[in-house]
């Protein structure tokens, strides 16, 4: 197991590395010049000269890259090419506010979706399992942005439930925040329930199927026990995958939630860079997200040996 877990972490590594210099090339590719974006239309070529010579942009592209990836890693992250602020703090803030919209949708859409996925397996072939099968496609089908412009229609302006504007002051708690967040996160999370109920209701038809099943059936055994001990626990092996895999769409959906509710999170903070063509934002955005996507497969694959022991790695 712990040297699973090293070679792993080794193959986690190597993928930040080809990860950022795929970001870093990428970036190098945007139009327009940094430089001008910066100072404008109407500057000089010597202001602009300057500036280029300040950020190192004139400098080949081998070079630049091995210096901020040297930076990045001693936790220097640069300072912002618009607001020359330093982008590590920043970012931080950001990632903590869109953490908390992850954590509201996680513990909506995982629950939420192994137990419709349960009762649609149970229910195979019945009214409940085609009511439930056709809400999930739906839910796969609809877009975050048309997803969040119904929430707001329906519980912001009809029923005035909640804000139909997500902004919170910097600095809010969880609990402050926590009525700004409930919509954004009902919006990104739909997509990943869909593909939830799909799964865990597939996966636990074929676990019902199988002889180890039957046979504690014939034994008399509560079907409650049956459920838990023996249909749940290898029914989940494939949803846990389909929850790490959600992980990275979850982050794609916060980038158009953010934007749709005015939510202030990492999401909304990568279109700013984008839009500004602040590189030295994007790549440090682009980086953290990288990284928590490879940590979440990471934990999935931890939690597959904890759910089913006959699996060891070696």
């Amino acid at each position: 197991m712990i040297i699973y877990l090293l070679r792993r972490l080794g193959f986690i590594l190597i993928t930040l590395i080809l990860a950022s210099i795929i970001i870093f090339g990428s970036t190098q590719l945007l139009p327009g010049d940094v430089a001008q974006v910066m100072l404008g239309k109407f500057a000089t070529e010597k202001a602009l000269e300057n500036v280029r010579e300040e950020l190192g942009l004139n400098k080949p592209a081998y070079v630049q890259y091995f210096g901020w990836l040297k930076n990045f890693v001693r936790g220097d992250w640069g300072n912002s090419m618009v607001s020359r602020q330093p982008v590590r703090p920043l970012i931080l803030a950001r990632l903590r506010n869109s953490a908390m919209i992850a954590v509201v949708a996680l513990l909506f859409y995982v629950p939420l979706g192994i137990l419709l996925g349960v009762i649609a397996a149970l229910r195979k072939e019945k009214p409940l399992d085609q009511i439930i099968s056709g809400f999930s496609m739906a839910f796969v089908g609809l877009p975050e942005f048309v997803t969040g412009l119904l929430l707001i229609s329906a519980f912001a302006f009809r029923f005035a439930i909640f804000p139909a504007n997500s902004s919170i002051a910097p600095g809010s708690t969880f609990i402050e925040a926590f009525p700004s967040l409930i919509l954004p996160a009902i919006a990104v999370s739909l997509t990943g329930l869909g593909y939830i109920i799909r799964m865990t209701r597939a996966s636990t038809i074929d676990v019902l199927s199988t002889g180890y099943v039957m046979a504690a059936d014939l034994k008399g055994l509560p079907n409650a026990q049956v459920l838990s001990k023996h249909v749940l626990r290898n029914s989940l092996l494939p949803t846990i995958t389909i929850v790490s895999m959600g992980i990275g769409y979850l982050i794609g959906g916060l980038i158009i939630a953010e934007s749709v509710f005015g939510y202030p999170g990492l999401g909304r903070l990568v279109v700013y860079g984008i839009q500004r063509r602040d590189v030295i934002l994007i790549q440090a955005c682009s980086m953290v997200i990288v990284m928590i996507y490879s940590i979440s497969n990471l934990i999935a694959d931890m939690l597959y040996s904890a759910l089913n022991p006959r699996i060891r790695y070696r």
